[in-house]
C-alpha cells in the first residue's frame, strides 16, 4: 500500500504526559503550553481529562485549561471522559471531542477504572445516551490493545467486543492504545488488519509508547497499513500511572521529524514544536527523552556541519 501523503498528529502530552507528574503543574503553565502547541500548528490536542480529582489530582483544573485555549479554525480540543459524569462536565466546559476508554485487559481495567470490562461497556452505553444528538465528536479508546503488564497477551475477543460497542453507538472512530509499549510490528499488523476486515470503514488511530524503543517502528507499520492518525506526546513525556514500567509515549517532535523526512504533511512547524518541548522541560525541571530537541532535524545538523567545514 502506498504511504499516506498527510497524517493527523494528535498531541496528548497535556493529558497523558502530565497525568503521572507528582508535582502539580500550574494551570497557567498548562494553558501556555496548550497555546504554544496551537501556535506551532497542532490542530488536534487531547488537552486534559475529566476524571476524579482524587484519582488524578493533576487534572483537577480541566475546565480552566480548556477555557484558556486560543481558539483557531480547525482546532479540535479533545478530553478524556471515562463515565457519564465526566462526559457531562466535558460538555459544559466546551470540549470539541470526548474520548471514552476501556482496557482490553480485565486486570488493567480494574486498576485503571476500578471496573470490569462489562461494567465499563455499560458506561459507554450511558455516555452514548447522554451525548446523542450533541455536536461534539465521540471517540473510543482501547487501552492495553497490544498487551497487558499483568496478563500478557490480551484476548482478541475483548478488543473486538469493545470496538463493537463503540461502533454500535456510532462513535466517530477508535484508538488502539499501546499502554505499556508492548506493541510490535507483527502485533500491530495482526490487530489492525483484523479490525479493518471486521469493521470496514472504521476510523482507526494508533497510540504508541516507546517503552521498548520501537514506537516509531510501529508507526512505520501503521503507515504501511494505511493508518493516518497517530497520538504522541510533547518531549516523549508520559506513562500510565496504573501500569508498572509504562514509560513515555512516542515523542511528538520525533514523529513530526520522521514524517517531514518522508514528505508526509502534518501542518506542524517542527522548530516551534521543539521550542514548546524545551519549555515543557523547563516547567517540569528534568530532561525529557525526545531526541530531535537534542540533535536537531537532520537538515539543520547538516547545515551546521557545512558551516563548520567552511570555516575549518
Amino acid at each position: 500500500m502506498p504511504l499516506p501523503t498527510r497524517v493527523d498528529v494528535i498531541e496528548v502530552g497535556l493529558r497523558d504526559g502530565l497525568q503521572s507528574e507528582a508535582a502539580f503543574v500550574s494551570t497557567e503553565d498548562k494553558v501556555a503550553l496548550l497555546n504554544r502547541l496551537i501556535d506551532a500548528g497542532v490542530r488536534h490536542i487531547e488537552a486534559t481529562s475529566f476524571v476524579s480529582p482524587r484519582a488524578v489530582p493533576q487534572m483537577r483544573d480541566a475546565a480552566e485549561v480548556l477555557a484558556g485555549a486560543r481558539r483557531v479554525p480547525g482546532l479540535v480540543l479533545s478530553v478524556l471522559a471515562p463515565n457519564a459524569k465526566g462526559a457531562e462536565r466535558a460538555m459544559q466546559a466546551g470540549a470539541d471531542e470526548i474520548v471514552v476508554f476501556v482496557s482490553a485487559s480485565e486486570s488493567h481495567n480494574a486498576k485503571n477504572l476500578n471496573r470490569s470490562i462489562d461494567r465499563s461497556l455499560q458506561d459507554i452505553d450511558e455516555i452514548a445516551a447522554l451525548t446523542r444528538g450533541q455536536s461534539l465528536r465521540r471517540k473510543g479508546a482501547v487501552a492495553t490493545a497490544f498487551g497487558c503488564p499483568f496478563e500478557g497477551d490480551v484476548p482478541e475477543a475483548n478488543i473486538d467486543k469493545i470496538v463493537a460497542r463503540y461502533v454500535e453507538h456510532g462513535f466517530d472512530g477508535i484508538t488502539l492504545g499501546d499502554t505499556t509499549g508492548m506493541a510490535t510490528p507483527v502485533l500491530v499488523t495482526q490487530t489492525v488488519t483484523r479490525l479493518q476486515q471486521e469493521f470496514p470503514g472504521l476510523s482507526i488511530s494508533l497510540h504508541f509508547h516507546n517503552t521498548r524503543g520501537i514506537g516509531l517502528v510501529n508507526v512505520m507499520t501503521g503507515l504501511q497499513l494505511g493508518i493516518t492518525t497517530y497520538e504522541s506526546s510533547l518531549g516523549g513525556m508520559g506513562g500510565c500511572p496504573f501500569a508498572p514500567g509504562a514509560t513515555g509515549n512516542i515523542c511528538t517532535e520525533d514523529l513530526v521529524n520522521l514524517l517531514d523526512e518522508m514528505d508526509i504533511a502534518t501542518g506542524i512547524d517542527l522548530a516551534s514544536l521543539v521550542g514548546a518541548a524545551r519549555s515543557l522541560e523547563s516547567i517540569i525541571g528534568r530532561p525529557l527523552p525526545g531526541q530531535v530537541m537534542r540533535a536537531g532535524p537532520r537538515l539543520a545538523l547538516h547545515s551546521l556541519e557545512s558551516i563548520g567545514a567552511a570555516h575549518g
